[in-house]
């Protein structure tokens, strides 16, 4: 959970800037519109399996690409 003390004399935008910095690097957020709305468990592994297909197809794009001519 995100909480920052602001102190007497410190700024208020300033400690907005801070509160949303900690915020966005616990991933509050994206968690919160990952959750938004229902998704069917067969369409979440769905995405989850399209994510892994794109990451391995990077992952072997890099390591063809050696800059040899063939």
């Amino acid at each position: 959970m995100a909480r920052i003390i602001v102190d007497e004399n410190e700024n208020l935008e300033k400690a907005i800037k801070r509160f949303k910095r900690m915020v966005e690097k616990e991933g509050i957020i994206r968690e919160y519109k990952k959750r938004e709305y229902y998704e069917k468990p067969s369409t979440i592994l769905n995405r989850k399996n399209k994510a892994l297909q794109r990451k391995l197809m990077k992952k072997n794009r890099k390591g063809h690409d050696s800059g040899k001519a063939y």
